[in-house]
């Protein structure tokens, strides 16, 4: 990640990191499929189809305000897939290989 800002870094570590907790297998594994596909509904009315890592950055830093509402909308009684670090950083990781600075490219 060398000439990535160190903003940028810790949450790309941290996203990458949710994408493979997303992959373990278990009982909460469709339910958090949902709520991936939630949080990207929500990134796609609010982020945009244009955006850069920054603009992620920024999205995931209010992200407190508004995902526990999709999750438990997404996978209602399923508490296990409302966990923001597979779930929610697994979308952001998803939204990051196409942002228009992505390092992945």
């Amino acid at each position: 990640m060398r000439g990535v800002p160190a903003a940028v870094a810790g949450p790309l570590l941290e996203w990458h990191a949710g994408e493979m907790r997303l992959d373990e297998p278990g009982p909460a594994r469709e339910p958090r499929l949902r709520v991936v596909a939630a949080v990207d509904d929500h990134l796609r009315r609010h982020v945009g189809s244009r955006y850069s890592l920054a603009d992620l950055v920024r999205a995931y830093g209010e992200s407190s305000r508004w995902f526990l509402e999709v999750a438990e909308r997404a996978a209602p009684g399923t508490p296990a897939a409302w966990d923001p670090s597979a779930t929610l950083d697994a979308a952001f990781a998803r939204w990051a290989r196409n942002a228009s600075d992505s390092v992945a490219r």
